[in-house]
């Protein structure tokens, strides 16, 4: 038993209920073109919750990794209007980073977690890159 880690003792990981049980770490950062290139916004911590702000008059894509984003594994924000910038849901994903592509002017709130978002990391590379669904 000398390899046993007393609970108290345990790093906090994904499945750590408590940290998706508080509220989250603000995080927010604007003024981000990703409109020639796909970006990558790295979290610190792993998400909570995060919302994706577009404030151009193109379509803004949203994924969990740059495969995802140039390829078919992507959200789409809408792009502002008359009734005020484009933004999309409040997702309730725990991600270490999202993906921008097609727009000049937008930007990233979040709630984080005290979970490192070295936790998300895979064989695959960060976040949940080469996952069904993200590319």
């Amino acid at each position: 038993m000398s390899n046993f880690i007393k609970s108290y003792q345990a790093n906090v990981g994904l499945n750590h209920t408590p940290a998706y049980q508080v509220s989250g770490q603000p995080f927010a950062t604007a003024s981000i073109n990703a409109g020639a290139t796909a970006v990558s916004v790295d979290f610190p911590y792993v998400t909570r919750w995060f919302q994706v702000i577009n404030a151009t008059a193109n379509p803004l894509k949203v994924g969990f990794s740059k495969a995802g984003v140039d390829g078919n594994n992507y959200l789409i924000v809408d792009a502002s209007g008359s009734a005020g910038y484009g933004k999309s849901e409040v997702y309730e994903l725990k991600v270490s980073e999202v993906w921008l592509s097609g727009s000049t002017q937008c930007g990233v709130l979040a709630g984080l977690t005290s979970i490192p978002a070295s936790r998300t990391t895979t064989t695959d590379g960060t976040s949940w890159s080469g996952s069904a669904g993200v590319g």
